[in-house]
């Protein structure tokens, strides 16, 4: 792929190699370019294993990125003129988890994120986990997020030009402007 649609979206399960394939991409574009990508990290660190799970995203990527950590406002961040750099955000599920957790309207959140993502001009590259793979939740809290992630992602394919699953390192196109959908 030489150049990114304005967004894509590429979901997988956890440590099934999306946010490899997302910075691959990214990179591919940015390549020569005289302004690093962004990466908008929506995580939180609370913990050691956090921490490592953090600086090991970091040491993949390498230092040819900025970073801007947002773990709630993403639509606004996304609201900044970030001058036709490639972005990558990782990730939504979670932003999701950030927004549970601190007992805020998740529809709301979603819509407002969905705008800003139609809105900017891209490329804008989301990772997202796709959670609803498994079995059923044993607790209403997780099934509250399971159900809202499945909702985010349909939200988020539905204006995405370019979709993407991953399992295994390897990616599998769901959505491509070259494809004919039903």
């Amino acid at each position: 792929m030489s150049a990114l649609p304005p967004l894509t979206l590429i979901l997988g399960g956890a440590r099934s190699g999306k946010s490899r394939r997302a910075e691959t991409l990214i990179a591919a574009v940015a390549s020569g370019a005289a302004v690093p990508p962004v990466y908008i990290a929506t995580s939180q660190c609370f913990d050691a294993e956090m921490a490592e799970r953090i600086a090991l995203h970091q040491q993949q990527r390498g230092a040819g990125w900025e970073t801007v950590e947002e773990p709630l406002d993403l639509a606004g961040v996304l609201g900044r003129d970030f001058g036709g750099r490639p972005v990558l955000v990782d990730c939504l599920t979670l932003w999701l988890t950030n927004h549970l957790l601190a007992d805020h309207d998740l529809e709301a959140e979603s819509t407002a994120l969905i705008a800003a993502l139609q809105r900017c001009g891209g490329p804008v590259i989301c990772v997202s986990n796709e959670v609803g793979l498994g079995i059923v939740p044993d607790n209403a809290l997780a099934r509250r997020f399971r159900d809202a992630a499945g909702r985010l992602n349909q939200a988020v394919a539905a204006v995405s030009q370019r979709v993407e699953f991953v399992a295994a390192g390897l990616p599998m196109v769901l959505k491509s402007p070259t494809l004919v959908s039903l």
